[in-house]
């Protein structure tokens, strides 16, 4: 037996145990430990193969033609070909825009999910729901950054990954984290020449980052890490202690204005690649109505979890970056820990049997964890590119809502992200804030003296993607939407097998 693929949205089943959302490292890992166990298991991903941002492609791509994506690319491989052989339904290219909770019993509740596959919607359920949905760069709003040739260093990896390409050169890659390094490194053995990085890094040299380096000297990353600077600073340009960056051009780009060591200077550029960390991605957890909570070492909203992925909500869980940045190796623990905690709880396999597997498991988990918290420290973005300073910024790039306008609509006095939205729209564009909440966060927070965390961040609902009205229309017409519409009991239609109206 082996995976079925699913390519229209009629193929899936009504009802499945468990049904995963992302098939990156966390989401395989999930469905592979769920289907050895005999659950009904279906994997609902936006991308046309599995493997997530970090495995992209891993089942397509061979060491002798991608030599520049590096070792750790490569651990993906037998997670990708276990998750082949699993007894699923996975659907490639679905888009996942709703998730909601009915309660069947007072002990007992079943999650609706809303799905579009090959452009026809429809409603699944499933007993558990894991929400293995990654995570997301951070948006680093800089004058310039609407410009064409600008992008996220993610969206160059997706293309290196994916089709080998590369953007034109010169090149310079601007901002912090370890992605920024790793990315660089791989253009450079895929043959790019004239890098420049530019490193807005805060100095390593303070408290909150030398107290967590004995920790990461013991770490899984230490070597690598040095490996990657030392590969870098040897083959591209960088410039250290950035903390102003400008895109120059007209219609395109054509260069980058920046100050370092007190110094402005500026250089040529065709293709900028910004990037400041990542976050998790949380819309759908967050339309859901599961908590979230502030994790101030990250900048970041997470959902609050218990140690095995179980979320505020029954039924519903986190696994992977999308509960918190830990990185893939990480991920595919949690995967397999929350996966083991949900057939747990469905009575699918004893407490007892999964408790030596649990332990092993967190061990890993610690394992691959050590270090992070020097990382986070570290790679924290300056104030400055969290919450720009230039007025004319573009912040909200769907309604063109500039630093301006933001911070005088903060200064009208709305109470959070979700009351701003109705002074200048922002976050109601088409990807509903997933490029700007986690500015208007930082920019209310900087302009009120308080924490994010106190600000908060804009409230979800579905759809968390847009869905044609074609798609809704051809959705069954359930009873309890009749009525809505109606105002009449069900009894009083004539309702096919199908739902529809006859």
């Amino acid at each position: 037996m082996s995976l079925r693929e699913v390519s229209t949205a009629s193929d899936l089943r009504d009802f499945y145990d468990v049904l995963v959302i992302g098939a990156g490292p966390a989401g395989m890992a999930v469905a592979v430990e769920s289907s050895s166990a005999g659950a009904r298991v279906a994997v609902l991903d936006e991308n046309p193969r599995p493997g997530g941002q970090i495995y992209r492609e891993i089942t397509r791509n061979r060491p002798e033609r991608r030599t520049y994506l590096g070792p750790d690319y490569w651990k993906g491989k037998p997670l990708a070909e276990a998750f082949g052989h699993s007894t699923i339904d996975y659907a490639p290219r679905a888009s996942v825009w709703s998730l909601e909770s009915r309660a069947e019993t007072v002990a007992q509740t079943r999650n609706v999910v809303g799905v579009t596959v090959a452009g026809s919607a429809r409603m699944i359920e499933a007993d558990a729901v894991v929400l293995a949905t990654g995570a997301q760069e951070r948006p680093m709003p800089v004058p310039g950054w609407t410009l064409p040739g600008v992008m996220t260093a993610g969206a160059a990896q997706i293309a290196l990954k994916a089709a080998g390409a590369m953007p034109s050169g010169p090149i310079v890659l601007a901002g912090c984290g370890p992605l920024l390094y790793l990315l660089a490194s791989q253009l450079i053995d895929a043959g790019v020449s004239g890098l420049t990085v530019l490193d807005t890094a805060q100095s390593p040299f303070r408290v909150g980052v030398l107290r967590h380096m004995p920790d990461f000297i013991l770490s899984p990353y230490v070597l690598k890490g040095i490996g990657l600077l030392v590969k870098v600073k040897r083959h591209a340009n960088v410039f250290s202690g950035v903390v102003s960056i400008e895109i120059t051009g007209a219609n395109n780009v054509e260069g980058v204005k920046f100050s370092a060591a007190g110094n402005e200077q500026a250089i040529p550029a065709r293709s900028v690649l910004l990037h400041q960390g990542v976050i998790p991605s949380i819309s759908l957890t967050s339309a859901a109505g599961c908590e979230l909570r502030w994790n101030d070492e990250q900048r970041a909203f997470q959902p609050v979890t218990d140690h095995e992925g179980r979320s505020s909500r029954q039924g519903i869980y986190v696994a992977g970056d999308g509960s918190g940045i830990a990185g893939a190796q990480a991920a595919e623990v949690s995967g397999r820990v929350a996966a083991l905690a949900t057939l747990s709880d469905l009575g699918l396999v004893s407490t007892t049997a999964v408790a030596a597997r649990l332990k092993t498991l967190h061990a890993q988990a610690r394992h691959f964890l050590r270090g992070r918290a020097f990382l986070d420290a570290l790679y924290t973005p300056r104030p400055s590119f969290l919450a720009p300073l230039d007025p004319e910024t573009i912040v909200c790039r769907c309604e063109e809502i500039t630093v301006r306008k933001l911070r005088e609509a903060i200064a009208l006095g709305p109470p959070g992200p979700n009351q701003l939205k109705t002074f200048v729209r922002c976050g109601m564009g088409q990807c509903q804030g997933r490029l700007c909440a986690a500015t208007v966060t930082e920019i209310m927070a900087e302009e009120r003296k308080v924490s994010p965390g106190d600000v908060g961040t804009y409230r979800l609902r579905s759809p968390v993607k847009p869905v044609r009205l074609a798609e809704l229309a051809h959705l069954p017409q359930t009873p309890r939407a009749l009525k809505a519409v109606t105002g009449r009991d069900p009894v009083d239609h004539n309702i096919n097998e199908t739902g529809h109206i006859s």
